[in-house]
């Protein structure tokens, strides 16, 4: 079975770094694309960032500047480093990979199950 692990979440302060990753069972390279995701409390979930297949990235203003998005494929993995972080950047953050024929196929969803980012002094 398809399945996608988050690591490295905790608490960190204001202004701290935190690296978050996302491990494939199998090839990362299976997934056209590769997202992280956060839903905070009372929030909607939002899209982060995310990483194509071909390796380009891209991310949300909010935290553009702040947060990478990479991948290494030798390790089948997908990180978010995320800098400079904020109290409003506290939130569970999802791994999810995406599959795909073309654009207006339906895609086939995987989600890891999530790991908790608690940013607090």
């Amino acid at each position: 079975q398809v399945q996608l692990v988050e690591s490295g979440g905790g608490l960190v302060q204001p202004g701290g770094s935190l690296r978050l990753s996302c491990a494939a069972s199998g090839s990362i390279l299976s997934f056209n694309t590769v997202g992280w995701h956060r839903q905070a409390p009372g929030k909607q979930r939002e899209l982060v960032a995310v990483v194509f297949r071909g390796g380009a990235t891209n991310c949300v203003d909010s935290v553009k500047g702040r947060f990478t998005i990479s991948r290494d494929n030798a390790k089948n993995t997908v990180y978010l480093q995320m800098n400079s972080l904020k109290p409003e950047d506290t939130a569970v953050y999802y791994c999810k990979g995406e599959r795909y024929s073309d654009y207006l196929a339906p895609r086939e969803e995987y989600w890891g199950k999530g790991t908790l980012v608690t940013v607090s002094s």
